[in-house]
């Protein structure tokens, strides 16, 4: 599976072709499912542009994406960096349990964070799926002590930035008693050369801008579809060799 990350984090006018309104999400996630995604995560903003998991802006988001791509898989994040404060961020997602057509099917919980047991079980009561972010082998002996909890779509094995391979085995190989489905991905200069490992394992991975602004060769890249292009050649390169 090969999931896309249309928007994240990046400052709005950060990239030309970066997708920050639920129109320019919608027409993104559009032309993708052309290519044949069926898995997005993005970021919801408010309108000057600034990340948010507030239920209307989460549900307004979501909603515009669902129509342009009804049979797609829509994640979001619950990043603490957009609400700090654990129980109030909790209590956001607690409420996306009524928002209906606006409720995304999965959402991202970073392990180590603050509340992030809260958090998880907030989305249980939500009705919406959980993706774990682990970020380092710290993150991944939290998850394992605490064990899967129930929702769970899939684990995010994430690489930071100047990060490398080695580093990704060794969460890895700290995941492997869950049994969980894992998708494996870098950012930044981490990104193509995660995916690739990703690819060599036959692992789920992702790409997209909030992962990385270049293509494989070290250009700027125009735009997601070209990501995904590049994405989808050098996985199918792994799997010829």
């Amino acid at each position: 599976m090969l999931q896309v990350c249309l928007n994240g984090a990046r400052v709005p006018g950060s990239h030309p072709a970066l997708p920050v309104t639920p129109q320019q999400l919608a027409a993104d996630a559009a032309a993708l499912a052309e290519l044949g995604i069926t898995h997005f995560h993005l970021h919801p903003r408010d309108v000057v542009g600034l990340e948010v998991i507030a239920g209307p802006e989460v549900a307004t988001a979501v909603a515009v994406v669902r129509t342009a791509v009804p049979h797609a898989e829509l994640g979001v994040t619950t990043a603490a960096w957009i609400q700090p404060d654990p129980v109030r961020r909790a209590d956001l997602v607690r409420g996306w349990a009524g928002l209906s057509a606006g409720r995304p099917d999965v959402a991202s919980v970073n392990v180590h964070e603050d509340g992030w047991s809260d958090v998880v079980r907030a989305l249980q009561a939500a009705g919406v799926g959980i993706e774990l972010g682990v970020f380092h082998e710290e993150a991944a002996r939290t998850l394992v002590r605490a064990g899967l909890p129930d929702g769970t779509r899939r684990v995010l094995a994430e690489v930071q930035p100047g990060g490398s391979t080695a580093e990704a085995e060794a969460v890895l190989r700290l995941l492997e008693p869950l049994g969980a489905p894992i998708l494996l991905h870098g950012e930044d200069d981490s990104a193509w050369p995660v995916l690739d490992h990703a690819a060599r394992r036959g692992l789920d991975t992702r790409i997209g801008l909030e992962d990385t602004l270049r293509n494989p060769d070290g250009s700027p890249t125009r735009d997601n579809a070209e990501l995904v292009t590049c994405a989808r050649r050098a996985i199918r390169a792994h799997a010829v060799g």
